[in-house]
């Protein structure tokens, strides 16, 4: 996910300095320049889509050191000399060092993505954990999917909140990287824009192909993290302004304070700094050692810089608790299944209000419905809302800004991730056991809990039965729980073992758009032309893509698993081949987003 150009970032580089901000699309030099202290080098990152992994790798085998300019945050990677290499690269092109873990996180998400997406071209079994269940709909689930269904969809479910996740991690990443190519604000803006539309585009290509011209927009989940990627990206760039104009502002009170109680009286009646003065770097101190006019100390600088820091962290902490309780807010159901007979027969597409806390969300408001609510209606066929979900992508774009705030130990990165991941776990046992944060309330009706008391804890299945479509305060809590998790195993593994026996998920990894875009059709096709003629037979649900139809789809789990496998192994070479296509690529480069 990161990448660390070694040789055009020595640790005797110049401090940087800290500009007057011009808004969020500048960046201009001030002209009274603040020194502060060295921050981390440059990260080249490409998101999802970044150097791949079909060159050779070769450890960068180095600790971090406190206060100096390298860090190393997770195992670190680079490719040997080659164009578009950390030796040869010019304005254009990327470093090619990268961080392991985030890579393996992905490439093993791309591999559960296509597992789960199996079951939908081969049509083994109902998609979900419970019939009829998953979705804030208002209809009670009153059977379970059979256990290994249950126990691939509970697994898979990482994958979305997974991508979203990175997403927001490799934007830090990407404006780090491109600030150090001299990019403004204004040109990622556009870049996130760019980015966004294409996503989109593709995701409604693929609709038409799928559906044979019936469904126009397509949404399951390229357009959501192309949406939520120019949201938030833009929030970065106007983050990265704000966080400049308030660490000036609190430098100032600081400066002010310091005039009027950090002085001491001497015998003459003058005063002194408490502090003697510094030097500073560059030639910036005069000829008596004392400080330009203008230019703080080190001390207050750092102070100043570290009081925004943390704002903006709790600002993105909050509004990432704010963007998946909304979810639970605006549910047209209150999050519940009743009537006068303890249910409510309501289809997904009908969002009137019921209960109370319910939101009305006008029917014919298909564009508000679009931003919080799975619609199926016309030619759109949209089950990621936006909206529902940008709360994943912020808690990645946090996460990214502590990694890259200083230099971290391989320890000291697996000890946050297993902290982040027992808070997580914590907060969703407590939605369990306290009825908080949940959209499926009242909605098990299955044998076991018939006797009343909590839902949740009649059975393991009713513990960790989660709603996805949107994503209720459970779902958020053990998807993320278990990423960490991932995270944190990842970290721990040497960084040249798992590029020797991790390489199959990094050549994933770095490639994942493209892996997206060819997965699907190719699992289609062998599903098509091989399994379901063999083996198909009439199934008891309805086919997903021809509503009101019944689906002809293969059960025999020999013929599910070899399909998965099959594809597995043909994108591998294919991936590997893009990746070293791509890196050939400008940083700009629109092959760059796959």
């Amino acid at each position: 996910m990161k990448e660390l150009d070694t040789e055009e970032d020595p640790p005797q580089a110049a401090r940087p300095h800290l500009p007057d901000p011009e808004g969020p699309h500048g960046g201009g030099q001030a002209k009274n320049v603040v020194p502060i202290p060295p921050q981390p080098g440059p990260a080249v990152q490409e998101t999802s889509f970044a150097p791949d992994a079909s060159s050779e790798l070769v450890v960068l085998a180095h600790e971090p050191i406190p206060d100096q300019e390298h860090h190393s945050n997770y195992g670190t990677t680079t490719t040997n000399d080659m164009p578009g290499s950390a030796s040869t690269q010019n304005a254009n092109k990327p470093s090619q060092a990268r961080s392991i873990p985030p890579d393996l996180l992905r490439g093993l998400l791309m591999i559960l993505m296509a597992l789960d997406h199996n079951v939908m071209t081969l049509r083994s079994w109902p998609h979900g954990t419970a019939i009829d269940g998953e979705t804030d709909s208002g209809v009670s689930s009153k059977e379970w999917n059979t256990t290994l269904a249950y126990t691939l969809r509970t697994l898979t479910h990482l994958c979305a909140p997974g991508f979203m996740f990175l997403l927001g991690m490799g934007i830090v990443y990407f404006g780090r990287s491109r600030s150090n190519l001299g990019w403004k604000g204004s040109r990622m803006i556009r870049h996130f824009a760019v980015r966004g539309i294409v996503l989109t585009a593709l995701s409604s290509l693929m609709g038409v192909v799928l559906s044979g011209g019936r469904i126009w927009l397509l949404n399951i989940v390229l357009v959501a993290l192309g949406v939520d990627y120019f949201l938030v990206g833009t929030g970065w760039v106007f983050m990265n302004w704000t966080e400049a104009v308030i660490a000036r502002m609190v430098l100032g009170i600081v400066k002010s304070l310091d005039g009027k109680m950090g002085k001491k009286k001497i015998a003459d009646g003058e005063v002194e700094p408490l502090l003697p003065p510094a030097t500073v770097e560059n030639g910036q101190a005069n000829e008596e050692g004392s400080l330009p006019e203008g230019v703080a100390p080190d001390r207050s600088i750092i102070l100043a810089a570290d009081i925004s820091w943390h704002l903006h962290n709790f600002v993105l902490l909050t509004l990432a608790v704010i963007t998946i309780f909304w979810n639970i807010w605006l549910s047209p159901t209150g999050g519940g299944c009743f009537n006068n007979h303890g249910e409510l027969d309501m289809g997904i597409n009908d969002w009137s209000s019921h209960g109370s806390g319910g939101f009305s969300a006008p029917k014919s408001i298909i564009g508000f419905r679009f931003w919080f609510y799975p619609v199926s209606a016309g030619r759109m066929m949209s089950g990621f809302p936006p909206l529902a979900w940008i709360s994943f992508a912020i808690l990645g774009l946090l996460y990214g800004r502590i990694i890259l705030a200083r230099s971290w130990t391989a320890r000291a990165i697996t000890a946050g991730n297993i902290f982040a991941a027992v808070v997580f776990t914590l907060i969703f046992v407590a939605t369990r056991l306290f009825h908080v944060g949940n959209l499926s309330e009242g909605c098990l009706r299955m044998p076991e809990h018939g006797h009343g008391g909590n839902q949740y804890l009649s059975s393991p299945a009713s513990f960790f039965y989660l709603v996805k479509y949107p994503p209720d305060v459970a779902f958020w809590a053990y998807t993320m729980a278990v990423n960490f998790l991932f995270l944190a195993l990842f970290s721990i593994i040497p960084a040249d073992v798992a590029a020797r026996y991790g390489k199959i998920l990094v050549v994933y990894g770095t490639s994942a758009l493209f892996f997206y875009v060819v997965h699907i059709p190719l699992l289609g096709l062998i599903s098509e032309t091989v399994f379901v003629p063999w083996l198909g037979h009439d199934m008891d649900f309805d086919d997903v893509m021809s509503p009101g139809k019944k689906a002809v789809g293969v059960d025999n789990l020999w013929a599910f698993f070899a399909n998965w496998l099959i594809v597995l192994v043909l994108l591998y070479p294919a991936c590997w081949w893009y990746g070293g296509f791509k890196k050939t690529r400008s940083v700009d480069s629109i092959w760059r987003f796959f």
